[in-house]
């Protein structure tokens, strides 16, 4: 009969003891004086979609063009990452779904030549958005936000395959589009 009432009484205890850390959570900010910061060049429209590999930066500088070149480089690295690990996913995606002889050596030749065609497909990449603030100090913060359109990397791994005549052997082009499309319905729905 003691152990029926005492369990009553130990689960009043342990909710009495989550109660506070619950409501200390929602306080925080009070308490500690933080501040939500609304991040430039954020939201839907500034994400990767179907049609277009996106990316944001930010560059800080006392010299505007400075700042720039520092938010254009930035955003420029993370849209050459964002391209390079779909193109691996696709890469890797598409090498499992066909038989090819050295998959290995097929694999490594091919993410070496989409390497290629990023770097250089990232010279024509298009300013969607930027902002310029005038800091306290006198300097400059720049955001920019840029695109590389699906179609441009892809024509561009079209293109170097078909130079290649060892990759264009073993090359099928509708299904690595198939394969690479999948990736990008992915990356669309990813949240970020």
């Amino acid at each position: 009969m003691k152990k029926l009432s005492f369990l009553p009484v130990l689960l009043l205890l342990l909710v009495l003891a989550v109660l506070p850390a619950c409501r200390a959570k929602k306080d925080i900010a009070k308490t500690t004086g933080a501040t939500k910061i609304e991040v430039p060049l954020s939201g839907k429209e500034f994400n990767s979609d179907e049609e277009y590999f996106r990316a944001t930066a930010s560059g800080k500088s006392p010299n505007l063009e400075t700042a720039k070149k520092i938010a254009e480089n930035n955003a420029k690295s993370r849209l050459a990452g964002l391209i390079q690990t779909t193109v691996k996913k696709v890469t890797d995606n598409y090498t499992n779904q066909r038989s090819i002889g050295d998959r290995q050596e097929y694999s490594n030749k091919f993410e070496e030549m989409t390497r290629e065609v990023v770097n250089q497909k990232l010279f024509d990449v298009k300013i969607i958005k930027e902002e310029i603030y005038k800091e306290a100090d006198n300097s400059y913060t720049y955001w920019v936000a840029i695109e590389a359109s699906k179609e441009a990397i892809l024509n561009g791994i079209n293109s170097s395959i078909s130079k290649n005549e060892k990759l264009r052997q073993d090359y099928d082009k509708m299904k690595f589009e198939e394969t690479f499309n999948q990736e990008m319905d992915k990356l669309a729905n990813e949240k970020p």
